[in-house]
């Protein structure tokens, strides 16, 4: 038998009070209700379920999705990296790029 449903059968059989379960392995009262609520709702599993299948599956989802922004984020930081150096290339006094458009000075 399994620890959560000997806990709580324990309890609904009535040879023990929660406190004294709660004592007993160390646990808090609460839990043992919870897991009291779960085993009357026939919802108490132990063990590799379904469950714990759709939460793996779950959270190999949300690796991939934290690599593919993790991908993402990199990009945007050299595109932004990419921005700021092209305006503050544009925004100097004398650059290249106004040179070049130049005929050696001003036209009367």
């Amino acid at each position: 038998m399994v620890f959560k449903r000997q806990v709580v059968e324990e309890l609904l059989s009535g040879s023990a009070t929660m406190g004294q379960l709660s004592r007993r392995y160390e646990i808090s009262t609460g839990l043992i209700g919870h897991w009291r609520k779960r085993y009357t709702e026939g919802k108490l599993i132990e063990g590799k379920t379904e469950n714990v299948k759709a939460i793996e599956a779950k959270v190999k989802d949300l690796e991939q999705m934290v690599g593919r922004l993790t991908m993402d984020n990199e990009l945007l930081k050299k595109a932004m990296e990419y921005t700021l150096r092209k305006r503050r290339e544009n925004s100097l006094p004398i650059t290249g790029k106004i040179l070049e458009g130049s005929n050696g000075g001003a036209k009367c």
